[in-house]
C-alpha cells in the first residue's frame, strides 16, 4: 500500500512484517510470548536479510544497529556490574548487600525483552555462606559498633525494606523478646515423704509445675521408741535426696529453699544426718520451727479459702506433727493468707507415730477410738476461740475446715471412687460433713488387705491411714463444720509462693520495643522480679 506523500506505508504488523519479501504473516502468540513463523522457502540470504531488518527496529536507542547480538549483552554486562558495584559501596554502612538478581536464574531461562528492561539492584540480607563485617556502623550513623547477624538486621529472616535505587535501606524494628520466667525450687523432707518442686510463676498468685518429686521415705520410723533416727530410714532418705539434687543440678536455679520439718527436728541426731546429707549430695537442708512450718501450710493454700468466708480453720496432718492454724480474714483480705493468723498450734503428733503406738495394721473400733481421745487431749490445751465466734453467728456458711495432708486427700480419691489417684480432680473439693463421716466408717470396715488394694491407697498408706482419719476426726469435734475442703498441697506450695512474692516474680512489665539504630544485642531491662 503506497502513500501518495510519504511512498510505501507500513503494514499494520508492524516493521518486521513490512520488511518481509515473501508476504508471509507472523503466526499467533503461544503462552511464552514467542512469535510462530510458517516456513518460509526464500533463500538463507533473504532470511538474514530480513531478520536483520527487524533487529533495527527493536534495538534501545545509542546503540549501534550493526553490532551482533553477543556484543550488546556483554556491554549491558559490564553496564550492570558497574551500577552494582556503585551500590554495593553504598550499602557498606547499613551492613545489606546488594546484588543482582538475575545472577541466580537457570541458566537457559529466557525472560521477556519488558522484563529484562525492568531488571535492577535488589536488596536482600546476607545468607549465612556469604561474607560480613565483623563490625559495621549503624544506620543512623551515630558510631555505635554492633554485631551483624546472620539473618540481617537481628532478626531471622527478615527482610530489610529497600527504597529506590541508590537509596540505603533503612534498619527494621526490632522487638525485645522476653526472657524467660526464673525457676524456684522447694523440697520438703518430712517425716513420712521427701517432696520436691520445681516451678515458674506465671500469674500473679499462680506458678506452672516444671519438674516434680515424691518418694516415700518413712524417715521417722522407730522416732518415737528410740528418739533417734534409724540407719535404714536414713539410707532412704539419702538416695531420695540424690535423686532431688541430680534434678536440681540439671537446670538453672534462681531461688531455691530446702527444709526438713518434725522428723530430724526431734531426732537426737538429727544434725549429724543433715551434714551426712550435705557430704553426700551436697544438698543443704534447715530444720524449720513448728510455727514456720503452720505459716507454710497456710501460704500454699491461699487460693482455696472460700470469698465468702470469714474464718477458717486449716490443718496440716503430717508424718510426725500435725499444724493447726485458726485464720480469721474479716473484712481485708491480704494477698497473703498467713498474715490472718490469729491462732496456730503444732501437735507433736503424726500419722507414723500414732499409728506406731496404736497400731496401723488391725485397727477396731475401740482402737481408733483411743487414737481419737489422745488427739482431743492434746487439743483441750490449745486456746483458741469456739467455732461460734469464728462463723460470726451465721449457720456456718461463713466458717469452714481446710485440709491439706494425704489423709484428706486419700478420702477424696476414696469417695470419688477413682481408678487412679488424680491430683486435678481432688485437689479443691468439697466435701460435706456427712460425706466425711461416711468415708472414716467406710476405710474402718475395711482391712488391711482392703485398704493396700485400693489404687488411692496403696501398701505403702495403707497402716496409715487410719491413724490420720483418727487426727481428723479430732480436729472436727473441736471445730464441727458443715463442709470440708481438700488441698492437695502443701509446704512445697507455700515455700513457693513465699520465694516468688518475696522477689517481686509477679510484677514483670512489658517487653520493650527497640528503636531503629539501637544496638540490637542488648538486654532488655524491665522490672527485675
Amino acid at each position: 500500500m503506497k502513500d501518495p506523500d510519504h511512498g510505501d506505508k507500513p503494514s499494520e504488523s508492524g516493521a518486521s512484517a513490512a520488511g518481509r519479501s515473501d508476504g508471509s504473516k507472523l503466526g499467533p502468540r503461544n503462552g511464552k510470548g514467542k512469535r510462530k513463523r510458517r516456513k518460509s522457502s526464500a533463500s538463507p540470504s533473504a532470511i538474514a536479510s530480513q531478520s536483520g531488518a527487524a533487529g533495527l527496529a527493536g534495538r534501545p536507542a545509542g546503540e549501534n544497529e550493526t553490532e551482533p547480538a553477543r556484543k550488546r549483552k556483554r556491554r549491558r554486562r559490564s553496564k550492570s556490574a558497574k551500577q552494582q558495584a556503585q551500590a554495593g559501596s553504598a550499602s557498606q554502612s547499613s551492613g545489606v548487600q546488594v546484588v543482582d538478581a538475575s545472577l541466580g536464574e537457570r541458566k537457559g531461562h529466557k525472560r521477556s525483552k519488558k522484563a529484562k528492561h525492568r531488571r535492577g539492584l535488589q536488596g536482600r540480607p546476607l545468607t549465612s555462606g556469604e561474607r560480613q563485617p565483623a563490625q559495621q556502623r549503624g544506620a543512623d550513623g551515630g558510631g555505635n559498633a554492633r554485631q551483624t547477624s546472620a539473618a540481617g538486621g537481628g532478626q531471622a529472616g527478615a527482610q530489610p525494606r529497600s527504597g529506590n535505587r541508590g537509596e540505603q535501606p533503612r534498619a527494621p524494628y526490632i522487638a525485645a523478646s522476653e526472657p524467660p520466667a526464673p525457676l524456684y525450687a522447694a523440697l520438703d523432707l518430712g517425716t513420712n515423704n521427701c517432696r520436691l518442686l520445681i516451678a515458674q510463676p506465671t500469674r500473679p498468685g499462680q506458678f506452672r509445675v516444671v519438674d516434680a518429686f515424691s518418694r516415700i521415705v518413712r524417715l521417722g520410723e522407730g522416732l518415737g521408741a528410740s528418739g533417734r533416727l534409724s540407719d535404714e530410714a536414713m539410707e532412704r532418705a539419702v538416695e531420695a535426696l540424690k535423686i532431688c539434687a541430680s534434678k536440681l543440678g540439671a537446670r538453672t536455679i534462681r531461688r531455691s529453699r530446702l527444709i526438713a520439718t518434725e522428723a530430724a527436728r526431734a531426732a537426737e541426731n538429727g544434725e549429724s544426718f543433715l551434714e551426712r546429707v550435705a557430704s553426700e549430695t551436697g544438698l543443704d537442708l534447715e530444720i524449720i520451727n513448728r510455727e514456720t512450718e503452720a505459716r507454710l501450710a497456710v501460704s500454699g493454700c491461699s487460693s482455696l479459702v472460700d470469698r465468702e468466708t470469714r474464718s477458717v480453720v486449716l490443718f496440716d496432718i503430717g508424718g510426725g506433727s500435725s499444724e493447726i492454724a485458726v485464720i480469721r480474714i474479716g473484712d481485708s483480705r491480704s494477698n497473703r493468707l498467713a498474715n490472718h493468723i490469729t491462732h496456730w498450734t503444732s501437735l507433736p503428733v503424726g500419722v507414723v507415730t500414732l499409728s506406731e503406738r496404736h497400731g496401723g495394721q488391725h485397727v477396731t473400733p475401740a482402737s481408733f477410738e483411743a487414737m481419737v481421745q489422745e488427739v482431743e487431749g492434746m487439743l483441750s490445751r490449745f486456746d483458741s476461740p469456739p467455732v461460734e465466734a469464728l462463723a460470726n453467728g451465721t449457720s456456718g456458711s461463713g466458717f469452714h475446715l481446710i485440709g491439706t495432708s494425704g489423709t484428706v486427700t486419700t478420702l477424696a480419691g476414696v469417695h470419688l471412687d477413682l481408678p487412679r489417684y488424680d491430683r486435678r480432680r481432688v485437689d479443691g473439693l468439697w466435701l460435706t460433713d456427712d460425706e466425711v463421716s461416711a468415708m472414716q466408717a467406710r476405710l474402718l470396715s475395711w482391712d488391711f488387705d482392703a485398704r493396700a488394694a485400693n489404687p488411692c491407697i496403696g501398701p505403702d498408706r495403707a497402716d496409715l491411714v487410719l491413724a490420720g482419719c483418727a487426727i481428723l476426726e479430732a480436729i472436727r469435734r473441736r471445730w464441727p463444720s458443715t463442709r470440708m475442703r481438700v488441698a492437695d498441697r502443701g509446704l512445697r506450695e507455700g515455700l513457693l509462693t513465699d520465694m516468688m512474692a518475696d522477689d517481686g516474680a509477679w510484677r514483670r512489665s512489658r517487653p520493650r520495643r527497640h528503636q531503629r539504630g539501637s544496638n540490637a544485642s542488648g538486654s532488655h531491662e524491665g522490672n527485675k522480679p
